[in-house]
This record gives C-alpha cells, sequence and structure tokens, in this order.
C-alpha cells in the first residue's frame, strides 16, 4: 500500500481557489435570500397605491 494522509492536501494556490469559490457562493446564497424574502413581503404585503376607477379619471379630465 501507498502512504497517503487521511485527508487531502491542496496547494496554496487551490486553497486560495476554493475560498474565492465558497466566498462567491455566500455572497450569491445571502442575494438569493434577500430577494426571496423581498418577493414573499410584496406577496403578503397590501398594495401600497390602489389603481383609481375609470370612472375617477374620466371625472379628471373633465
Amino acid at each position: 500500500m501507498t502512504d497517503r494522509p487521511d485527508t487531502p492536501r491542496l496547494t496554496d494556490r487551490a486553497e486560495a481557489a476554493r475560498q474565492q469559490r465558497l466566498a462567491r457562493e455566500a455572497k450569491a446564497l445571502r442575494a438569493n435570500l434577500r430577494r426571496r424574502k423581498q418577493q414573499s413581503r410584496a406577496r403578503t404585503a397590501p398594495p401600497a397605491d390602489p389603481m383609481p376607477d375609470s370612472s375617477d379619471i374620466s371625472s379628471n379630465e373633465a
């Protein structure tokens, strides 16, 4: 059998790339969560500015 360590060793360059990838993934996950929360709030909140009736528009034009 060959002598192998129990855990694989990464080079400094590979470890730096791994850390950058993990940071990008974490940033993307935070942005996704923020977007999903915003969508959820928009679905549950009542409309801020209700649309006026067509009769209101015609009376303003006169």
